[in-house]
């Protein structure tokens, strides 16, 4: 539960330690649902830390950027989180860290975790009905319907699937048969900073590229980028590539790593 209300294995640590410390300290004889009080502790500290993390809005930026994907030392490696991430929904993560942190804590316990407005009402100090619309404007966000511009979400899926299966699979003919020979592949200043190229043109470089880099950062998922198909990546950071997709070939590929404009983004969770 800590690990999507903040999308950060070390933060979500931090939370749950944070609450059993307040456990260990507590006179707990008298509660009758001890899940529901722990719920309800982690839940307020996991709140506090998004507040906090907002008022240190540089900070945030380029902590949530690094997150779900970064890890402490000693603890979990890159790809081990990664993992972490991939099953508890890598787009979905991306899409709740643009979301406020009320929002955010209202969709995650009700809407994954069924738990009871009522009793999210005190944590963010709101009415029930008014964390009831916390949660509703919160899931409008995540589903993002109101921004889809594809005019044909299902085949750009279909194209981005092929990317992605052919990217892992190494099959250089099955990559070129989703490129436009003319595409162009972008790097924002922070991906260039990585290693990345600044601009690739031509399908075969592009294809010998998304070799390497998917071959590197085994999970990727496709999420809603600004309306259209696009694709998140971990792990070693969050890294979102726009794509641009006509007639069945993806003509151009942006990859963009900048905190700032990363939160610029509008993003949603794709459809089944």
């Amino acid at each position: 539960m800590a690990y999507r209300m903040l999308g950060s294995l070390a933060e979500a640590e931090d939370a749950v330690q944070e609450a059993w410390l307040h456990l260990s300290r507590s006179d707990t004889s008298n509660v009758s649902n001890l899940g529901g009080w722990l719920t309800t502790v982690v839940a307020r500290v996991c709140l506090n830390m998004l507040h906090a993390r907002a008022s240190r809005r540089e900070e945030s930026l380029e902590a949530s950027a690094s997150a779900p994907i970064t890890s402490r030392e000693g603890g979990m490696d890159p790809e081990e989180e990664a993992e972490l991430a991939d099953s508890v929904g890598l787009a979905l993560l991306v899409v709740l860290d643009t979301l406020a942190p009320a929002e955010r804590l209202a969709f995650v316990l009700h809407d994954i975790f069924a738990v009871p407005f009522d009793e999210i009402a005190p944590i963010v100090e709101r009415s029930p009905m008014a964390t009831r619309q916390l949660a509703s404007r919160a899931r409008r966000r995540v589903r993002g319907s109101a921004m889809v511009k594809d005019a044909d979400l299902a085949a750009s899926r279909d194209v981005v699937d092929a990317f992605l299966a052919a990217s892992r699979e190494g099959s250089f003919d099955a990559l070129l048969a989703v490129l436009d020979p003319d595409i162009v592949f972008r790097a924002d200043h922070a991906a260039v900073s990585r290693g990345a190229v600044r601009e690739v043109r031509g399908a075969q470089a592009v294809a010998r590229g998304a070799s390497r880099l998917l071959g590197r950062i085994p999970f990727a998922q496709p999420l809603l980028v600004d309306g259209a198909v696009g694709i998140v990546m971990a792990p070693r950071g969050w890294l979102l590539l726009r794509l641009t997709i006509r007639g069945g070939k993806i003509i151009a590929m942006d990859a963009v790593v900048d905190p700032a404009h990363l939160h610029q983004l509008h993003l949603a969770v794709l459809p089944d």
